[in-house]
């Protein structure tokens, strides 16, 4: 679900297409929350400053800070040219810390079509009634 990653419908197409596979190349696959911080910290102004297009680079950071800096994360690696997705997790697949989608160079991102459940709107929520405790008195 990992509700706390704002563009997690799209980054979540884009790990779902046929084209996208893990890579063989992943030097940080066991690593940890506060080797994280310090990487996405740079990456992301890095990002930034060269106009990387990215998707869930703004939240990660937040995500990382959240959690005490010698827990243990799993990076996941997973590319589809010209396009990389680094997905953490906590080791067991399920919770997901946070994910990056990212475009190499100047490329735009992917285009990616949304599956049905990503693109419904969600249900509003009626408002509810609250108390009014002065109108008591």
């Amino acid at each position: 679900m990992a509700l706390q990653i704002a563009e997690r419908s799209a980054i979540a197409a884009f790990l779902l297409e046929a084209a996208t596979t893990l890579t063989d190349h992943n030097p940080l696959s066991r690593t940890s929350v506060g080797a994280q911080r310090q990487i996405w910290t740079g990456r992301q102004r890095e990002f930034a400053s060269f106009g990387v297009a990215a998707l869930g680079v703004a939240c990660l950071p937040t995500a990382l800070h959240r959690l005490p800096p010698d827990e243990p994360l799993v990076q996941e690696m997973l590319k589809a040219e010209p396009f990389q997705a680094y997905v953490f997790h906590q080791g067991d697949g399920c919770r997901i810390v946070g994910a990056v989608l990212h475009a190499k160079g100047t490329a735009s991102l992917p285009v990616v079509k949304l599956p049905r459940w990503a693109r419904a709107q969600p249900a509003k929520r009626k408002p509810t009634l609250q108390l009014d405790l002065f109108a008591i008195l």
